[in-house]
């Protein structure tokens, strides 16, 4: 996003989070959750880790010329290129906007990304070894984040602090959390770490739902363009 739009954009997401924040808990809402209880549906990516790792495979031999997070998105250069090394993005969806060229190159992760409901945005994230990731706060309570770790060193594996809560990524077993909260990665290992990432749109009763649903349009229009814009 723009880092213009983005600073406009913080004012009326921040007026819903607080909103949200009467249903979700506010300082005392969950850091990580039960993927079974809270979004069941993500078990379907699990049950494709294979077949989604296979085609992440096919895309690492050129993951260098694949954009940097902030090549993307210039509101996010202050996390993507405050620190050595590169974090590269590729994008899958966002917000509603599909990305043709990237997904006709992972026809089976999308077409399991398809069938999750609520499906806000996905990408591969992949970190270059030794790139570590500062302190920062995702803008907008209505979504939560699942990683589904592909690719993570056995030596030093890198690790993400959410809150107040740490987590070491291991091969295949997926986690799902608030990325509004504060959070960090830390990495000194030596490989390349790849997980994908995917923000479901939290579960809510349903008019807080068909609000987190009519700002999800305005997010679309001002940021999920742009991103699958700066992929051309």
């Amino acid at each position: 996003m723009n880092p213009t739009l983005f600073a406009l954009s913080q004012l009326p997401l921040r007026l819903v989070n607080a909103v949200l924040d009467l249903r979700v808990g506010g300082r005392r809402r969950g850091v990580f959750f039960d993927i079974d209880r809270t979004f069941p549906a993500l078990r379907e990516v699990d049950r494709n880790y294979a077949a989604i790792r296979q085609e992440l495979m096919a895309i690492l031999p050129g993951w260098r010329e694949l954009p940097a997070y902030h090549e993307l998105d210039a509101a996010q250069t202050r996390i993507s290129a405050s620190t050595a090394g590169r974090w590269n993005v590729f994008l899958l969806y966002a917000v509603g906007e599909k990305p043709e060229a990237n997904r006709a190159r992972c026809p089976q992760t999308c077409a399991v990304l398809d069938r999750i409901p609520g499906l806000f945005q996905a990408f591969f994230s992949i970190l270059e070894g030794g790139k570590s990731i500062p302190e920062h706060c995702g803008p907008y309570r209505g979504y939560l984040r699942y990683h589904l770790p592909l690719l993570v060193p056995v030596r030093n594996p890198p690790s993400i602090r959410v809150h107040d809560v740490r987590h070491t990524w291991q091969e295949g077993r997926s986690v799902l959390f608030d990325d509004s909260w504060d959070h960090e990665v830390y990495n000194e290992a030596d490989d390349i770490r790849a997980v994908l990432i995917v923000d479901v749109l939290r579960p809510l009763p349903p008019l807080l739902d068909a609000l987190n649903r009519l700002v999800s349009v305005f997010i679309r229009y001002l940021y999920g363009r742009g991103l699958v814009k700066n992929l051309r």
